[in-house]
């Protein structure tokens, strides 16, 4: 079994804007940056209420931004010629896995001594 780079690229094209418009909605840019003001209310309670929904927001956001990052090196790698190849050991990532998850840049062996 091949690796459709075409199939690939238009998925992780998607991808990105999906990912892109989940930022924008939480109120960040491409790069993950927060842009809009939070209101903190009138009282304490208020700011730790804004400060905890914050914190959470941030999380998520940083979720994203590291999805939206591998999905750029993916469509890097499909630029340069080197897609579906690990980034790490230079060994082919499986077709499987990267019909699975078209963001993978590290083959199996080499994301499970990461994580």
């Amino acid at each position: 079994m091949t690796i459709d780079v075409a199939n690939a690229a238009a998925v992780l094209v998607e991808e990105r804007e999906k990912l892109i418009r989940q930022l924008h909605e939480l109120g960040a840019d491409d790069s993950g940056e927060l842009t809009g003001e939070t209101d903190y209310g009138d009282t304490f309670a208020d700011a730790g209420a804004a400060t905890a929904e914050r914190t959470e927001v941030l999380g998520i956001v940083e979720g994203l931004k590291r999805m939206l990052d591998d999905v750029d090196a993916a469509l890097g790698q499909i630029k340069d010629g080197s897609y579906g190849i690990c980034s790490n050991c230079g060994n082919e990532i499986g077709a499987a896995r990267m019909e699975f998850r078209p963001a993978s840049v590290l083959c199996v062996s080499c994301k499970s001594e990461i994580a």
